[in-house]
């Protein structure tokens, strides 16, 4: 039981991270680098590639990149087609890298449903508020939802890294929130179509 609990600030740093993630995926991974190097929070040692000069260099590159083609319109949609399995493959690696387990399986298996979850759900979210944005500005209202999203992923990133629990914590009642109201507009239709049927 301690061993487990002993996991909790890292697994909740992970799924804090993981949750910026689902904004941009590549700045929680840039700043979690940099603050590594600084020292301000520690990784597992067989993740250490993750507080590298290549993977800094990488990493600067990848958010360059990403948050430029999110200010052109209809790439922005593009995108995102490949944000969401991009999103859950990064939110993974931010919570395994500051998981202490020797199992192999446990250790990705752990980050894969934390931090993957978290990341993929509040991706899906913001590809629905971009899709609802295209269609009702024609893609103009798009720049102002992007600079918010890195506005949102940035700042999550950073209170990550200093109140981890805290925001750990609040990304796993965010993901819980979404994923309740995504079963209940599901629900909505089922109910309707019984009554017709009757």
């Amino acid at each position: 039981m301690e061993n487990w609990l002993s996991l909790l600030p890292g697994l909740l740093l992970g799924v804090a991270l993981s949750a910026g993630s689902g904004f941009r995926i590549f700045v929680p991974l840039l700043l979690s680098n940099l603050a590594a190097k600084f020292g301000a929070i520690s990784i597992s040692p067989d993740m250490a590639w993750m507080a590298g000069n290549t993977a800094t260099i990488v990493l600067v590159t990848a958010c360059i990149a990403e948050i430029s083609a999110y200010y052109v319109t209809f790439i922005d949609n593009i995108l995102d087609s490949i944000a969401l399995p991009a999103s859950v493959v990064a939110g993974t690696l931010l919570t395994t890298q500051f998981l202490p387990i020797d199992d192999p399986s446990i250790k990705w298996g752990l980050g894969l449903l934390a931090g993957g979850g978290v990341a993929g759900t509040i991706q899906s979210s913001t590809t629905m508020l971009r899709l609802a944005s295209s269609k009702l500005t024609g893609g103009l209202g798009n720049s102002f939802l992007s600079s918010f999203e890195n506005f949102v992923s940035v700042i999550v990133s950073i209170l990550a890294i200093w109140l981890p629990i805290f925001m750990g914590v609040l990304a796993i009642l965010l993901t819980v929130s979404l994923i309740r109201k995504v079963l209940k507009k599901k629900a909505k239709p089922q109910k309707s179509k019984n009554r017709i049927e009757i």
